[in-house]
């Protein structure tokens, strides 16, 4: 079995590219069920999210895998393969396993380390699980990848230190203030980074939010969008005197604020103090304010300082989770070369039962006086000692298949105890099972297809 990830994101499709390739929600499950009656796929789940469109298949031939997932995209979404080849990427094994690993614990995300992929994951994974498209392989690796991602975001804390302006503006303020519950922000101007900024403020407590700006229809537009007030620039110092947060972003030619101007407001203020962010260029709020006792100033060189460490730390920090990645991929594989054993271990026991139940079936014709209770003891100790005689065999082979030549350690196992017939029989009987499922799928995909498009008799006399 081969594990393959076919897709394409933002790092190798444009958004008017990604847009069109882009999975209604809706319409997950059929694309599952689709996907998983594709020739060659045994497992399947997908991952769509506005940055990506990604199919993971485990499949039982990887050489024409590839040309079947490329079909797939271009039926589905009805665009021929030439317009999208050069955009999509297909890895393989341990590549398509990286690859999962490095989306779900966010280190191939536009911002790195978030978390919001996670969950994206998380639930795609849970979708095809509903759906039946995943097995064995998939239900530990996609638990794998999702678990590891959790430690990994724990132990390292790459998410928690913001690196955007806005954001980086949000960490600061919690410096001053803790919370900011019941804190009033004023916005001077009405910028889209302003905008950005009193967003995060609001989504974490700020439930006060005035907007000054010289045109009141502008003020208004955006104070709406946070149940807010809009106001003039001649009512400026007014604000300012309960005001907790100051963002400011105009495009005025010099200070909206000097210090002279300040320094009236704040012996009304009462030591209270005043987080101010001076997010324009050139700068809004005079320097010499940031020397004045309780209030704390910061201008857009010190929140991109602040962006560029964070993003230093999740740098360092994505290092980590990369080593970790593969500890991951080697226990998987070491994982999956275990599965070979039960197969083998199945076959002895049936073997084991089948020489117990012949050999008592003799014991009964040679001695045909026994009674049930002295039947049941033989019997009980007859199948205890060929447990006990198999149990050392079974630990070691579950060993033996786990390091690297495991496959030839399985083969003289089964040579040695000559079950190579019951071996194929289990085999004929998965793959007639594997069949008998994919037939069911496919003829219950067939069936919802054809009752959306089934023409009755009344359709019919209706059109005539």
């Amino acid at each position: 079995m081969h594990i393959v990830v076919a897709g394409l994101n933002y790092r190798t499709a444009p958004v008017s590219i990604r847009e069109k390739f882009a999975f209604a929600e809706g319409d997950l499950p059929q694309a599952l069920q689709e996907l998983k009656v594709t020739k060659s796929v045994m497992e399947c789940v997908i991952v769509g999210t506005c940055n990506r469109t990604e199919l993971y298949v485990a499949v039982d031939r990887e050489n024409l895998c590839t040309h079947y997932l490329r079909e797939f995209f271009e039926n589905w979404f009805g665009i021929p393969r030439e317009q999208f080849n050069k955009h999509l990427y297909i890895y393989e094994n341990e590549q398509a396993m990286k690859h999962l690993f490095r989306v779900t614990s966010g280190l191939d995300s536009m911002v790195i380390g978030e978390t919001q992929i996670l969950g994206q994951v998380r639930d795609a994974f849970l979708l095809a699980q509903q759906q039946k498209t995943t097995g064995v392989l998939f239900n530990q690796l996609f638990k794998q990848a999702v678990t590891m991602a959790k430690r990994a975001h724990t132990e390292t804390g790459i998410g928690e230190n913001p690196v955007s302006v806005s954001y980086a503006a949000v960490e600061l303020g919690k410096r001053i203030f803790g919370s900011y519950d019941q804190k009033k922000v004023l916005i001077i101007g009405a910028g889209k980074m302003s905008e950005l900024t009193v967003k995060h403020l609001y989504a974490n407590g700020a439930d006060e939010v005035v907007v000054v700006n010289r045109s009141l229809g502008r003020a208004q537009e955006l104070a709406d969008k946070f149940h807010g007030v809009a106001s003039t620039m001649d009512k400026l110092l007014g604000h300012l005197e309960s005001a907790d947060i100051v963002i400011s972003s105009t495009g005025a030619a010099g200070f909206v604020l000097t210090a002279e101007q300040v320094s009236g407001v704040l012996q009304k203020r009462r030591s209270r103090p005043l987080f101010m962010i001076d997010i324009a260029v050139p700068r809004d709020l005079d320097p010499r304010l940031g020397e004045m006792p309780n209030v704390f100033l910061y201008d857009i060189d010190n929140l991109q300082s602040l962006v560029n460490s964070h993003l230093e730390e999740r740098r360092k920090a994505a290092v980590q989770i990369e080593e970790g990645i593969v500890a991951e991929i080697a226990a998987y594989n070491q994982w999956t070369r275990t599965l070979g054993v039960s197969p083998v271990i199945q076959a002895l026991q049936s073997k084991s039962s089948s020489i117990h139940e012949e050999t008592m079936d003799s014991l009964m014709k040679k001695l045909p006086d026994l009674d049930e209770r002295e039947l049941k003891v033989i019997h009980k100790l007859t199948k205890s000692m060929m447990n006990q005689l198999l149990r050392d065999p079974i630990v070691r082979i579950k060993e033996m298949a786990a390091e690297r030549h495991g496959d030839e350690a399985l083969d003289l196992f089964t040579e040695i105890f000559a079950l190579e017939e019951r071996l194929a029989a289990l085999k004929q009987a998965e793959a007639a099972a594997r069949q008998q499922e994919a037939q069911a799928a496919h003829e219950s995909l067939k069936e919802e297809l054809l009752s959306k498009v089934r023409v009755t008799p009344a359709d019919i006399l209706a059109k005539a």
